[in-house]
């Protein structure tokens, strides 16, 4: 409370002030509220354009649509294809009531304690967290391959990290084609992470990423003889991935991160109004508030009812006439997601408070401030396996820049991630959504695909930020093919990509807002409200919710849907399906595509002014001042060092002319990456080859090689000139120096696909080492190849 007394002190004092360095005061008060102003305009004008070209597209699109079914209607047998039609509708009314008693049903089922995933592969539980020492509702199950898969005991383990957002777990391996398939197909050994509906009591979230990183140990028992497993988390299973990664760097492996929100302050003006949310409804007070209406439950069907408010088509209308229009194809896939989708989980106060404080309100852990206990600071810095982000341009849930953000929050450049040590790679999508980046078929088979494939050399990337290229190469349907380039990326580049980044300001007013509301709610409403809450009360409010209120009357619980199951298989032996050239089901999706179109309305204007309440709300001048102090990232506040001074580099730079024949080839193939500055995967995988079946990198740890392949990049990334001056020391005798210019050409060739850059920078290592150069009349060329 003194703290909050203090900030709206020095807030109201530099607005009134008149001189100073204020960022509010004099003509810089003037300034800013003329800026206030213009970004309240843009917020209107952008929503507005994009509301206007939406309409003079729908309607060219409708006038066109329009003319076809008015032409279809202009038949003679107009009657009879009334009567099909009818028939086909009555028909249709059936199917469609029984595939929502089915759904139903699985509500019913779920809410009765069953425990069940719609993980569609056949599992074994490996860990059950509740007998761990500090028990979870988390278990580790193992993914049985089906028949005719055979999975590689000494491969690199897959663990799949499903979010616990309100759902249930089991979305990455929804279908056949899904990370599951992607990982099991490729011969690894594959698990998930499950968790059950309920808490246990009192659980944390430095419980479960402990639980998790139990998890990690008894994988890695299992497999000795295998590298470090890689983790793999969607959504919030991403964030849980980093947090496991930063606070046990030591036993994980690669950390796939798809859809995650990492930054959730980072987007752009006129897009994706989710990250307002927390500023309109109370931020962390409104979690505590529901949490003791729950009796010390929070309900996840509230973070639900959020996501289905961002798309109301989908949520009211679309989804249901999808069903209704394709419904002798389309149960099977609606049935199962709506399994998924309505099965409503839940947590302790303790986890949603830390997850609303540190991620969705405080942006605590993009911004290198999260702790997960008193004990235990988390920072993103300390991961030290290499991490893959995964993202779209088409996610209105984690835009590219809450997945990307965190990475400019943290790092002052490229140099400082080098110094590190660490390996942050990402691709974009361009228009895939979030759940289609974890269940469509297309993504499966090719983003997570290539992860996969990709993940077998990746540890053999010299540390820095990349982009993962992936297009198409030759090849339809499952044949198709892709290559991967990996290209190397500055921070400033990689933010550009992603649409840029807004001010982070009105943000850091909400979070600190949300700590004094969270304060005065603490010590002046919380045992009033905990007083008038019991068990009774909270069943009542959870029952009553809409989400499950609309399930409940559609199950065999409702006396009145008890006849639909049996009508419906009438229907389906006697079916007459309507043909889609009929004219009234023509019209029919002409007039569903109008309130598709309507709804999208409603979505346009709702996003319009949930920005724009929320910048009229946090982003005045006066209130802006109140949030200064959470405002700094770690790369603004700490001050920016001179990377060479760090220990790492000094003692790298002190052994610019030590080491042998592995320091020499690491070093030559790290010049021969930064002349392209993008490495092909089919060279990475041919290097990584070399590391693990050439002498002397085979006999060596994979420990010791990771660290050499990060030396040599900070020699080579700061003395450049001195590094290549060494070589000669490092590669003393002409046999080492032809055979380690013959791995690296094998490694960069076949020659006629070498860059012009390539064949320089190989030209100068020759030099270097007084070799032969490699031009088209080498003679020694063959000399190399044969060593």
């Amino acid at each position: 409370m003194r703290n909050a007394l203090t900030d709206w002190t020095q807030a109201w004092s530099a607005l009134g002030s008149t001189g100073g360095s204020s960022p509010v005061s004099g003509q810089g008060q003037e300034d800013a509220y003329l800026q206030y102003g213009r970004d309240l305009q843009f917020i209107l004008q952008t929503h507005g354009k994009q509301a206007m070209e939406n309409a003079q597209q729908t309607a060219k699109t409708n006038l066109e649509a329009w003319q076809t079914v008015a032409d279809s209607l202009m038949t003679p047998t107009l009657a009879q294809h009334w009567w099909e039609y009818a028939t086909d509708s009555a028909q249709r009314a059936v199917l469609f009531a029984d595939a929502m008693r089915e759904r139903g049903n699985h509500f019913v089922e779920h809410e009765e304690g069953s425990n069940k995933t719609v993980l569609s592969w056949e599992h074994e539980v490996v860990v059950d967290g509740t007998q761990l020492p500090r028990p979870v509702n988390y278990s580790l199950v193992r993914i049985i391959p089906p028949e005719g898969v055979t999975v590689r005991e000494d491969g690199r383990p897959y663990i799949i990290i499903d979010p616990r957002a309100g759902h249930g777990s089991g979305i990455g391996g929804f279908k056949h084609e899904s990370e599951v398939g992607a990982a099991i197909h490729g011969g690894h050994p594959t698990y998930f992470v499950t968790f059950t509906r309920l808490p246990m009591p009192g659980q944390t979230l430095a419980d479960v990423t402990a639980a998790e990183a139990d998890f990690v140990r008894e994988v890695r028992r299992l497999h000795p003889a295998s590298p470090k497993p890689v983790i793999i988390g969607n959504c919030q299973g991403g964030w849980a991935s980093m947090l496991l990664a930063a606070t046990n760097p030591d036993i994980t492996g690669p950390v796939v991160a798809n859809g995650a929100p990492l930054s959730y302050w980072a987007g752009q003006k006129g897009k994706n109004p989710m990250r307002y949310l927390g500023g309109l409804v109370g931020g962390a007070t409104s979690v505590r508030m529901l949490s003791d209406l729950g009796n010390g439950q929070f309900d996840g069907s509230h973070l639900v009812s959020n996501f289905e408010r961002l798309s109301p088509s989908n949520t009211w209308w679309e989804k249901y006439y999808n069903l209704w229009d394709r419904i002798d194809t389309e149960v099977p896939r609606f049935v199962g997601f709506e399994r998924w989708w309505g099965s409503f989980y839940y947590m302790t106060p303790e986890e949603i408070a830390w997850i609303v404080e540190n991620l969705f309100v405080g942006n605590r852990l993009g911004r290198g401030k999260a702790s997960l206990s008193e004990r235990t600071h988390v920072d993103l810095r300390e991961v030290n396996s290499p991490i893959i982000i995964f993202a779209s341009h088409g996610d209105n849930i984690t835009p590219p820049q809450q997945a990307l953000g965190w990475v400019a929050d943290l790092y002052t450049g490229v140099d400082e991630i080098k110094a590190r040590g660490q390996r942050i790679l990402y691709t974009l999508h361009p228009s895939v959504g979030h759940l289609g980046i974890f269940v469509s078929s297309s993504v499966a088979k090719k983003e997570h695909g290539e992860i996969v494939s990709t993940l077998k050399a990746i540890e053999a990337l010299s540390p820095g930020l990349y982009e993962m290229v992936i297009t198409e190469e030759r090849g339809e349907g499952v044949e198709k093919t892709f290559q991967v380039a990996f290209a190397e990326r500055t921070i400033e580049t990689m933010m550009e990509q992603c649409g840029g980044d807004d001010s982070d300001k009105p943000f850091a007013t909400v979070a600190r807002f949300s700590e004094l509301g969270a304060e005065v709610y603490d010590l002046a409403f919380r045992p009033l409200v905990q007083g008038m809450t019991n068990q009774a009360s909270a069943e009542l409010m959870a029952n009553s919710n809409p989400m499950r209120l609309q399930r409940w009357l559609a199950s065999d619980r409702n006396p009145a849907m008890q006849p639909v199951k049996a009508l419906a298989e009438q229907v389906r032996e006697h079916r007459q399906a309507t043909p889609d050239d009929n004219p009234f089901r023509q019209w029919e999706r002409f007039n569903a595509h109008l309130v598709t179109q309507m709804w999208d309305g409603v979505r346009d204007l709702q996003n319009a002014m949930i920005e724009w309440n929320f910048h009229l709300l946090w982003a005045a001048p006066p209130v802006q001042a109140l949030g200064d102090r959470l405002g700094t990232t770690v790369a603004q506040s700490e001050p920016r060092e001179d990377l060479r001074t760090l220990t790492q580099v000094q003692d790298a730079l002190d052994r610019i002319d030590l080491g042998g024949f592995a320091d020499g080839v690491v070093r030559m193939l790290i010049f021969l990456a930064h002349s392209r500055k993008e490495v092909r995967r089919s060279r990475l995988e041919r290097s990584n080859q070399m590391l693990l079946s050439t002498e002397p990198f085979a006999s060596m740890k994979p420990k010791h090689r990771t660290r050499m392949i990060h030396k040599e990049t900070l020699i080579v990334g700061y003395e450049p000139e001195a590094a290549m001056a060494a070589l000669p020391k490092q590669l003393a005798s002409a046999e080492d120096r032809e055979r380690a210019l013959a791995l690296c050409e094998q490694i960069a060739g076949p020659r006629e696909e070498m860059s012009r850059e390539t064949l320089d920078m190989m030209n100068r290592l020759a030099l270097a080492l007084e070799a032969t150069p490699l031009t088209s009349d080498d003679p020694g060329t063959a000399t190399r190849k044969a060593a």
